[in-house]
């Protein structure tokens, strides 16, 4: 069984910022769940699977060429079974206004891979353009 540390975190949001999908989804389990910022429920959307979560990330990258999710920052809980990625979400919106807000990802982490992504952010008013 292998450990995801802290620094796979840091790796995975660093290939977010690339737009590495295969460096993205290299710590995602085949059957990961991906709970999304927005949608129909009160957990958001619920995203299964590796394939459907990697689409759903290379639709933001598309929709939004420049998106970064800057200063990240990791940990993991003692026992590794959770992590908790902090950053802060820049993009274009195809409207050309901008998002800038703070938020998190909650993992859930078994036998070294991410499970459950739970996605959180600040809910704050497009902002105009620089």
């Amino acid at each position: 069984m292998s450990t995801l540390t802290a620094d796979h975190l840091k790796a995975t949001f660093d290939a977010f910022n690339r737009h590495d999908i295969d460096g993205v989804m290299q710590h995602f389990a085949d059957d990961c769940v991906f709970y999304t910022v927005a949608g129909d429920n009160e957990f958001g959307n619920e995203v299964k699977g590796r394939e459907a979560i990697a689409k759903a990330f290379t639709g933001v990258w598309t929709a939004m060429p420049d998106v970064q999710w800057a200063d990240h920052s990791h940990f993991m809980s003692e026992d590794g079974s959770r992590g908790v990625s902090q950053w802060t979400f820049r993009a274009t919106n195809p409207d050309g206004t901008r998002t800038e807000v703070q938020g998190a990802d909650l993992f859930r982490i078994k036998d070294g891979k991410i499970v459950e992504k739970q996605a959180l952010r600040k809910q704050r008013p497009a902002v105009a353009a620089k």
